[in-house]
């Protein structure tokens, strides 16, 4: 295998091949017989190689490699009649619907080979494209997801184009050469006990998860430059963190990186303003110095210093897409911070910092939420939406405390730190 037509050396070999064992042996857990469907751009073909030699490895009975080239995905946007961007074939939602139906499991390898691919398209156009995979999709988000029918993990790998946007003064091998140390690192496969340290990571989440939900929040007050947002927790909401199971039992990772306890908010309990602490993006889009303001629950206004045209389309997508579906909380002790990289992916974005997102909610964060009719999740103040994007919103500069509903308000973070018995120390040994 070669980095940026570079021969590698066995150090990024052994770490690489760390990587490749924990996603198929932790993150996504294949199981015997399993169908894996795994989707990437084609330039991490070596990367992926390494990836289904694991899978078969654990016993999976057939895996799927789906190869989405953003050149050839550009074109349908310049070169197709625009009634066509709303619709997919029949084949593309009946694949997701196999996969819920026969308990798959799902990679996504993010890292774009091109990361400006969707520049200077209209807004309008690939929005209406990303609404119809969606919708064609949404089976598999509904009961795939939501339901926990399914394994699935999403990663990321370097690519130069990527790295460079990070790392400018660097030349492409070396850029791509950074991004990777850094992805190891954060990854914490840098070294060979990498699974201890997964284990003990995910029970320090858990724990701290556990806490959050014991206190009984009913809000939430984040608090710093420019910030000033309530969000409401309806009863019946419960953090999570770590790993997470189907409902046949096999435990999974989501996301690798993971650092956050998240939840899902009452949407309509949410006011106040809040400055987004780094950039992300939008349909291919960079959203820079952004600051939005709600108003009983409804996001009544924004402003960016750039990507407005494409924030705004998508947040005309639906009445939900200017509504909260996730309330997360991460402190200044993830790795991902510390590294005081601005990774332009909200992969590791978001686990660098607390984070609110704009659109469809986890009804898994609610007990009993899995099984809600329509009506109980809007009762509950459960958005949906076709959307879901992170913003991350902390920093060391920025203060988190919980309304409890007992009428106490305790220190949740300060200045990004965890407090208390949500330390790191204390949850690893509860």
């Amino acid at each position: 295998m070669r980095v940026c037509d570079q021969p590698i050396d066995s150090r990024f070999g052994e770490q690489l091949a760390r990587y490749a064992n924990l996603v198929a042996t932790y993150g996504l857990n294949v199981q015997p017989g399993q169908l894996v469907n795994i989707s990437s751009e084609p330039y991490h073909r070596d990367f992926l190689a390494a990836l289904v030699t694991e899978m078969y490895r654990r016993g999976a009975g057939f895996v799927h490699v789906d190869l989405v080239d953003p050149v050839l995905h550009r074109r349908r946007f310049e070169h197709s009649n625009p009634k066509f961007l709303g619709t997919l074939p029949d084949f593309y939602g009946a694949k997701f619907g196999e996969l819920v139906d026969k308990g798959a499991a799902n990679l996504k390898l993010l890292g774009p080979e091109f990361p400006e691919y969707l520049d200077g398209l209209a807004p309008e156009a690939v929005n209406t494209a990303r609404k119809a995979g969606y919708q064609a999709a949404k089976r598999f988000y509904d009961e795939g997801i939501d339901k926990s029918k399914v394994q699935w993990c999403v990663i990321a790998a370097a690519t130069p184009g990527w790295a460079l946007r990070l790392f400018p003064d660097r030349s492409p091998h070396e850029a791509e050469a950074t991004l990777w140390d850094h992805i190891f690192r954060i990854c914490r496969v840098d070294g060979s006990d990498y699974l201890s340290k997964w284990a003990n990571h995910n029970s320090v989440l858990k724990n701290r998860a556990r806490k959050l939900s014991a206190l009984g929040i009913e809000l939430l007050h984040f608090v710093g430059p420019g910030t000033d947002l309530k969000v409401g927790l309806s009863e019946r909401a419960f953090f999570k963190g770590g790993a997470d199971s189907t409902d046949r039992g096999v435990v999974f990772e989501p996301n690798i990186p993971t650092e956050e306890c998240f939840t899902t908010p009452d949407w309509r309990t949410v006011s106040g303003h809040v400055v987004a602490t780094r950039p992300f993006l939008v349909n291919g889009v960079l959203v820079r110095g952004l600051r939005l303001e709600f108003k009983e629950g409804e996001l009544i206004g924004f402003t960016c210093e750039d990507g407005g045209p494409t924030f705004q389309a998508y947040i005309n997508s639906d009445p939900g897409a200017k509504r909260l579906g996730e309330v997360a909380l991460v402190g200044v002790d993830s790795p991902i911070f510390a590294s005081q990289v601005v990774f332009e992916e909200i992969l590791f974005d978001e686990n660098a910092a607390c984070h609110i997102a704009l659109g469809s909610a986890y009804r898994g964060c609610l007990h009993g939420g899995e099984n809600f009719s329509e009506s109980e999740a809007i009762a509950a103040g459960c958005n949906s939406s076709s959307v879901h994007t992170d913003i991350m919103i902390s920093s060391e500069s920025v203060d988190v405390k919980a309304v409890l509903r007992d009428g106490r308000i305790i220190e949740l973070l300060e200045r990004g730190e965890w407090r208390g018995e949500l330390a790191a120390d204390a949850c690893q040994s509860a």
